[in-house]
């Protein structure tokens, strides 16, 4: 397996009879098409959770499983092992077998599509290996993309596994663990995606203090978006969305007086719903300020790629947009449909996010040669200010 992953180009009179020709292109294509799945996935994801589905499946069999009950007998049975959970002896109690298929086919489309997932990503990359097609010094990071998700498979159960004992919820830290892996894996594939198909060459620039600072301020931007997910997941881990639902205040109050009532201090962040809702809220506010500040940064830099300058207007109309479907879900009190898209919201911006870092990274926000072949204007950086460069960084 090492010889096959191995970046260096087949000699000739190789035995193995395979040139490598790289693709770059392809990759990257395959790499947009299972974020496109990982997206699914995590919109399916919310459904299941607001739907109470979760627990419906209560064994954890990545192979057998693939196949649902298709006999009455295989649904009685699917169903008795239900009813043996704190779920149904202390919520659903008077749920019916047809009230069970319900959440059941929930939470199956959700571990099914974790299965297409990983078909998906591990057959194409087989076959990429093996025709020597994957670029030099891209195999071991697209390999450790896959161990990821297999990480990913086995949190989703560690998260379902909390819920079968006792209290019939999961662990708010265990889902907010499976959410932001989810968001990892999206943001992995996604910039080695953007990296595969950026475009090179040109005449190498200095770039201006502004571009530098707002290259910098993306990267935070990124970290603050996945925060940001974090205290959703510990949002809907402990249903603090059910809570305090007006806006701009929190039943009157800017902050209301019980966000310190437990002891000590530091579990309410964890386990109350007033602070935890406060948190998140809080991050709103911030990304507001963010990507506000960044938004005029990358619009006043006169080095700003079109790119560069694309992306900050889709993170700002994107962050708009998933403010306004917070606020509608909470003052609804989290009604499914909204509850979904504030979901699905929080993938685009965060994949926005990225994009907007990787078009105002070194490489990439360097000014191009212009089209009749002279530089741009801009004054060029000495040569040895890109020797040496990772172009993957």
């Amino acid at each position: 397996m090492a010889s096959i992953l191995a970046p260096a180009a087949a000699r000739p009179g190789s035995s193995s009879g395979v040139a490598r020709t790289p693709a770059p292109r392809a990759v990257a294509a395959w790499l947009l098409v299972c974020c496109a799945l990982v997206f699914a996935m995590v919109v399916v994801g919310g459904v299941t959770r607001l739907t109470h589905s979760g627990l419906s499946i209560t064994e954890w069999q990545p192979i057998v499983g693939t196949i649902p009950p298709l006999t009455d007998a295989d649904w009685a049975a699917a169903f008795d092992r239900y009813r043996a959970t704190p779920e149904f002896r202390q919520v659903n109690h008077a749920m019916s077998l047809a009230e069970f298929k319900g959440i059941f086919w929930w939470e199956y489309a959700h571990r099914l599509l974790g299965r297409l997932i990983g078909v998906a990503f591990l057959v194409p990359f087989a076959w990429f290996a093996v025709r020597r097609r994957i670029p030099s010094g891209y195999a071991v990071p697209l390999a450790a993309i896959f161990l990821l998700g297999g990480l990913q498979g086995a949190a989703g159960w560690y998260m379902v596994a909390s819920g079968l004992v006792d209290d019939p919820r999961v662990s708010q830290f265990r889902l907010t663990l499976h959410l932001v892996l989810a968001f990892l894996i999206f943001g992995a594939m996604l910039w080695t995606a953007l990296t595969l198909v950026a475009r090179r060459g040109g005449a190498s620039v200095q770039r201006s203090a502004a571009l530098r600072t707002a290259a910098r301020h993306a990267r935070i931007l990124v970290a603050l978006v996945l925060l940001m997910v974090a205290t959703g997941g510990l949002v809907a881990g402990i249903r603090a969305g059910f809570a305090y639902n007006t806006f701009p205040l929190m039943n009157g109050r800017l902050v209301p007086p019980e966000v310190l009532m437990l002891e000590p201090a530091w579990r309410n962040f964890f386990w109350n719903m007033a602070t935890v809702q406060l948190d998140h809220r809080a991050l709103a506010a911030v990304l507001v300020v963010t990507v506000g500040w960044l938004w005029m940064r990358v619009r006043g830099a006169p080095d700003a790629t079109p790119a560069a300058r694309r992306a900050a207007h889709a993170v700002a109309a994107m962050l708009a947009l998933q403010a306004a479907l917070g606020i509608a879900t909470v003052v609804n009190v989290v009604p499914l449909a909204l509850a979904a898209l504030h979901q699905a919201g929080a993938v685009l911006l965060f994949g926005l996010s990225i994009v907007l870092a990787h078009a105002l990274r070194s490489g990439d926000a360097i000014a191009l040669t212009a089209p009749n072949g002279e530089h741009a204007g801009l004054p060029l950086a000495s040569p040895e200010s890109d020797h040496g460069r990772d172009p993957r960084t």
